[in-house]
């Protein structure tokens, strides 16, 4: 098979290499920041609500009384784009919020920090 591939003329080799280079860029830069967008997610008194997919939309409800803590956590990629991910931590699991403005974690960090500290009516 590598024969095959060192027959090619030069502007194939080229071309095909390009190729490569931009479907890996486009996996790691374009398709993350799609997926992004497809998230939507709210903060309510009773239970975290968050929605996404294009394709098949995945509904998760996380009830406050469940939540255990919470984090905002940042990759290093993140760091340099001010983003991070606001994560929910229950017994069943984490559950991720991704790609917020630094700020902005902090802030849905926070209130759910505060919204799960009051007791419940149960």
């Amino acid at each position: 098979m590598l024969g095959a591939i060192d027959e090619l003329p030069d502007a194939l080799r080229v071309l095909g290499i390009a190729a490569a280079v931009l479907v890996a860029l486009a996996g790691a830069v374009v398709a993350p920041r799609l997926r992004a967008r497809r998230w939507r997610w709210e903060v309510r008194a009773e239970e975290v609500d968050l929605r996404h997919g294009a394709v098949t939309e995945v509904r998760t409800i996380v009830p406050m009384a469940r939540v255990q803590h919470v984090d905002v956590r940042r990759t290093v990629l993140q760091q340099r784009s001010g983003t991070a991910d606001v994560v929910v931590h229950t017994a069943a699991g984490e559950t991720t919020i991704p790609m917020l403005p630094e700020a902005d974690a902090v802030e849905v960090r926070d209130r759910i920090a505060d919204l799960a500290r009051t007791p419940d009516d149960l």
